[in-house]
Formats: C-alpha cells, structure tokens, sequence
C-alpha cells in the first residue's frame, strides 16, 4: 500500500483532489488531520460534490455530524473539533453511524480518540508555501484498494498537482 502526496494551489484544487478520492471510494472511514484552516471541510466538500451533492457544505463544528444520503449512499460528515470529551460521542449515537455501509468524514479525529473505529484513510493536509498539500495514507485494506485505484489513474504513483 503506498501513500500519495498532492500539491494543491488553491481552493478549487482542494474541491477537486477532495472529488477525486469521492469518485473512486465508497463504504470508508476517512479520517481528515491538519491544523485549523488547512482545507479539511474545502476537502469533503469536493468528496460530497463527486457524490452528487449540489448544496451548501457547512462544517458540523456544533452539530457534531452533519448527515447526507445521496444516490450512492449515506454519508455523514464529522467535525470534532469542539469536542470535550471522546464520551461524549456516546450521546450523539455515534456508533450507529458506522454500523451501516457509509462514508464517514471525520475532521479532527485525534479528539474523538477511543471512541472512533480505526481509519481506511488517512488525509493529511497542511500549509505549505505554495498553497496546500494533501497526504492520502491507506490504513486499511479497503483504504489501499482505493488509494491504488487512484495511483492507477496517474503516473509514477502521484495525483500530481492539481490546479
């Protein structure tokens, strides 16, 4: 399983590095690490958009989980940043979220530590000079099957950069 690095230029390309992955994978735990203003709800909004949502895409920073069902399935968006305490998934029902075969998005899981199952992917973003990169790390089986699906679309094993 091998990991693919992407430099994003801006925000579109954040939206579209986001659509790609979102075209190629389904049921998944994706686990979404960088600091605050990295692109992490910018990513899921281009995961959202190749899964056919055409509507506005809030960060659940108050909700917790903001929930979509689409044509291709259920996806629920997390954003655990305000989090207290990982406990407190308990009384959002958060295990019944991954009891069925979705796409789970989950921006700042290092707060929901113990409480989350364990990732398919990871998606490191962070702020570089040039704008942003992204890191897809498969964690899973599942999450290298569809990290090789992508690097099977590119060349020498890279999304390349996106513009």
């Amino acid at each position: 399983m091998q990991s693919l690095t992407v430099m994003l230029a801006d925000e579109q390309a954040t939206v579209a590095c986001g659509a790609r992955l979102g075209a190629v994978v389904n049921h998944a735990v994706i686990f979404l690490e960088g600091t605050l203003g990295a692109g992490k709800t910018t990513f899921c909004r281009g995961v959202l958009r190749a899964m056919g949502h055409v509507g506005p895409v809030k960060s659940p920073t108050y909700t917790l989980v903001e929930p979509y069902s689409l044509a291709r399935g259920n996806l629920y968006h997390f954003d655990l940043y305000r989090l207290g305490d990982p406990e407190e998934l308990e009384f959002i029902g958060m295990r019944d979220y991954f009891d069925e075969p979705a796409i789970c998005l989950i921006e700042w899981p290092e707060r929901g530590a113990g409480m989350l199952p364990p990732a398919d992917i990871r998606v490191l973003l962070e702020v570089v000079a040039t704008g942003r990169s992204a890191t897809l790390v498969p964690v899973s089986t599942a999450g290298g099957a569809v990290i090789d699906t992508l690097a099977a679309q590119t060349t020498a094993g890279r999304l390349g950069d996106i513009k």
